[in-house]
């Protein structure tokens, strides 16, 4: 199977631990994460051809991550190093429900810091699909990399996917997020909102949004909403699906371990650009392809961390069997 190459942002996740008498965490536990690494985790896991794409600061958490990726199996020969900014840092605050709020000390970081040059001249030579979501786009420079990686795959032939996975907190205050997510999500074939991120997209007109995203590549969009039912939309049809209801402890990586699933699923039946109208038009195929990525996201929720709440293959196999 070609590989699935995910680009971006790989960072150190601080989750809470314990709180003192005045409810404030005890302390912070580094959790290797960051979204398109999530991904590129997840695909190893569940038993498919990973590589990551992106820069690491020359610092122990840049060791820390490389070694992670490695370590679940992800290629890193795409990985660049830099002595320029440090590696990125997200603390993570969970509430009673699972839910996470981030605190990031990024920018400066080290994977604003990757360029076109850095792709290697052979990168996407055996690439299936290429993965990258909004975290790379929140600097200019960093933004046109991004899309100029998934310009580069389109040629090679590759499906490009973009998951938005919009972070605020990121983003400079004054910045026109639309202006610079636009363009990219014009470049994907495959895109996976959560519910608020299409209603932020819309902006109270989700039929205009979703006809603008067809005006571009995009041929099927997919929209989470936690335990509510899923979405999917073609520029031919729509339709929705119920997904599995678990005991959520964290949904770090919950979104990461979903796309993951479909992605590694669009892979292995040799889905490329032209072969996802014929998904759709399969819908019990298509079922099948969503179900698989919604059990991978639902077993993500019941465990702590980023890396390590991704399932395996046979933990994902299991739990469809269990929840037939």
């Amino acid at each position: 199977m070609r590989s699935i190459l995910c680009f971006g942002e790989a960072l150190i996740d601080f989750h809470a631990e314990g709180r003192d008498e005045r409810g404030f965490p005890r302390a912070y536990v580094p959790f290797a994460g960051g979204a398109p690494a999530n991904v590129a985790v997840a695909v190893a896991r569940l038993g498919g051809s990973a590589r990551f794409a992106g820069m690491l600061g020359t610092d122990l958490f840049g060791d820390l991550l490389l070694d992670s990726l490695r370590h679940a199996g992800v290629e890193t020969r795409d990985v660049a190093r830099t002595g320029e900014a440090n590696t990125a840092l997200a603390f993570v605050t969970l509430d009673a429900h699972g839910d996470r709020s981030f605190s990031f000390y990024r920018p400066p970081a080290a994977d604003l810091l990757f360029r076109p040059q850095h792709f290697r001249a052979d990168a996407f030579a055996d690439t299936a699909i290429f993965h990258v979501c909004s975290n790379s786009m929140t600097e200019p420079a960093a933004a046109e990399t991004t899309r100029e990686g998934m310009r580069r795959a389109r040629v090679a032939g590759a499906l490009v996917s973009f998951d938005l996975n919009l972070r605020p907190a990121l983003w400079p205050h004054a910045a026109d997020v639309h202006a610079q997510v636009w363009p990219a999500l014009a470049l994907a074939d495959v895109v996976k909102l959560s519910s608020e991120e299409l209603a932020w997209l819309a902006g109270g007109d989700e039929a205009g949004a979703i006809a603008r995203l067809w005006q571009g590549r995009a041929r099927l969009l997919v929209v989470t909403d936690g335990a509510r039912a899923l979405r999917w939309f073609h520029p031919d049809g729509a339709g929705e699906l119920p997904v599995y209801r678990v005991r959520a402890v964290d949904s770090t990586a919950a979104g990461d371990a979903f796309v993951g699933a479909l992605l590694l699923q669009l892979a292995g039946q040799r889905i490329d650009p032209a072969g996802l109208d014929a998904l759709v038009a399969d819908l019990p195929r298509l079922h099948r392809v969503l179900h698989h990525a919604a059990a991978a996201g639902a077993l993500a929720v019941t465990r702590k961390g980023s890396f390590t709440a991704l399932p395996d293959s046979a933990e994902v196999l299991a739990f469809l069997e269990a929840h037939a």
